[in-house]
């Protein structure tokens, strides 16, 4: 039977809720505090859990990822007695089914629990014959990862167009790939555009072909990027970069999968499923009038937002076991193994690079450590040698007389997020200083080490307002 977990403080309003969802003929347990609520639905299997936003102990918005992570990862229906955009907008991104409101009637109060209630029956049906995904080198357990290989599966179910989200070097052509190997189009093309190297002067022969005598030096008919995906999977990589006066006609070509090469009287056909990356914030670059709106809404018919490698820390042991076995076997160098404060030290390390940083990083410890069959932290960069051993010292150390430990047992800790977005800060910071004066001001030098593109490096450079010697 269905299970449905209320946790409201207003014992009327449960009491009401549970007589509904005992009609729907579904099984209701309510409970009264953030605490009893959550350890209700770690002891035992529910499907939903209607949850008020303020209760005695708290936020439900708080617990809202906590109740997602739970075995049964039930769907979360959020309830409030007032309306609040910014809730709403949280409650969402943090994977909230629904946010309604308690003045509603108890036809929209049980509508979207129907609907959720009928998405998790063929969820159950479809588990039942799970398919294996190819994840070829996409490591990771975390819950966040999960969602991510869950949309995966969407996508490569489906020639739906899908739209990558993240940071540079969280794994967006990895998961492209992935989207092409595990659909019906594995055998044909899987055909790369890099947006960032697109010469505006030649964008559209590039990606459309041209015909013998389109342009000067164009000596014979060549075919386009969008034609040799034909059956395949074109994926546009940083589409952010696609040139504005381009994107009219590409998104002619997402509709109508027809175009005409440069130079020709002639349509060509090309029948491609579309997968796009981006590091930037799109939306933003729509208000500004750098990217087409239209364009966009045909590009994020699904949206993959893969997190940075800060947000995933307790992947990273796996990830350096994976990457370490390759690199070894890529060296022909005999299987390494890590002492307990190799690993300590990856999982402090803020990763600004994210996973392409790791993989780079762990190359560097392998090569360091030689013939030695075990990684210690003195095989790491410099850098990053340096940033983990200040982190535990300002973890570590001991106030110097009683007056400071009074001040420091006074002062509220901060959360383990915020101590992360400012231990990433500041890595990138130290990063970028060492990085600059490395290359003494040399951008094309500095987007090299750092894998970089050149208009991210300059956000960066900008955001930690470090100067570059001329």
């Amino acid at each position: 039977m269905t299970q449905v977990l209320i946790i409201d403080d207003d014992r009327a309003m449960c009491e009401m809720l549970a007589g509904l969802v005992n009609q729907m003929g579904y099984k209701a347990v309510c409970e009264y505090t953030l605490d009893t609520g959550l350890k209700e639905v770690q002891s035992r299997p529910y499907d939903v859990v209607l949850l008020d936003v303020q209760l005695p102990d708290g936020s439900g918005l708080d617990i809202l990822p906590k109740i997602r992570e739970t075995d049964s990862s039930p769907e979360v229906i959020i309830m409030t007695g007032f309306s609040d955009e910014d809730g709403a907008e949280i409650a969402i991104k943090s994977g909230a089914w629904d946010y309604i409101q308690k003045t509603d009637s108890p036809q929209k109060i049980t509508l979207p629990l129907k609907r959720v209630i009928q998405y998790r029956d063929g969820l159950i049906r479809k588990q039942k014959s799970p398919v294996a995904l190819n994840l070829d080198g996409i490591i990771g357990t975390s819950t966040q990862m999960k969602a991510c290989f869950d949309l995966l599966a969407q996508a490569a179910g489906s020639d739906v167009n899908v739209l990558l989200a993240g940071e540079t070097g969280t794994g967006k052509e990895l998961f492209a790939r992935a989207i092409h190997k595990n659909s019906r189009r594995l055998e044909q093309n899987f055909v790369v555009v890099d947006c960032t190297a697109l010469p505006e002067t030649l964008v559209e022969s590039l990606l459309f072909g041209h015909q013998k005598g389109a342009f000067t030096g164009a000596d014979k008919n060549r075919e386009g990027l969008v034609l040799q995906a034909h059956g395949g999977t074109l994926f546009l990589d940083e589409v952010g970069e696609l040139p504005f006066t381009v994107q009219k006609v590409f998104l002619r070509v997402l509709q109508e999968l027809r175009f005409r090469p440069v130079g020709s009287e002639q349509e060509v056909r090309s029948d491609f499923r579309l997968v796009a990356a981006t590091n930037r914030n799109i939306d933003q670059w729509v208000q500004a009038g750098r990217f087409r709106s239209d364009l966009l809404y045909r590009l994020r018919a699904l949206t993959i937002s893969l997190p940075a490698l800060r947000e995933h820390p307790d992947d990273i042991g796996q990830m350096a076991i994976y990457h370490v076995a390759k690199l070894c076997e890529r060296h022909q160098l005999k299987h390494k193994g890590f002492s307990p404060e190799f690993i300590e030290a990856l999982t402090i390390y803020p990763w600004p690079g994210n996973v392409r940083e790791l993989i780079k990083t762990l190359e560097v410890a392998v090569t360091a450590a030689g013939p030695g069959q075990i990684l210690f932290p003195k095989h790491l960069p410099e850098y990053v040698r340096i940033f983990t051993t200040q982190s535990v010292i300002k973890i570590d150390r001991p106030p110097k007389d009683r007056a400071e430990k009074i001040n420091a047992a006074s002062m509220p800790l901060k959360s383990l997020k915020e101590f992360r977005k400012n231990a990433t800060a500041l890595a990138e910071r130290e990063y970028l200083q060492e990085l600059v004066s490395l290359t003494r001001g040399d951008t094309k030098a500095a987007c090299q080490i750092s894998e970089l593109s050149r208009s991210r490096f300059y956000e960066l450079i900008k955001k930690h307002s470090i100067s570059i010697p001329g």
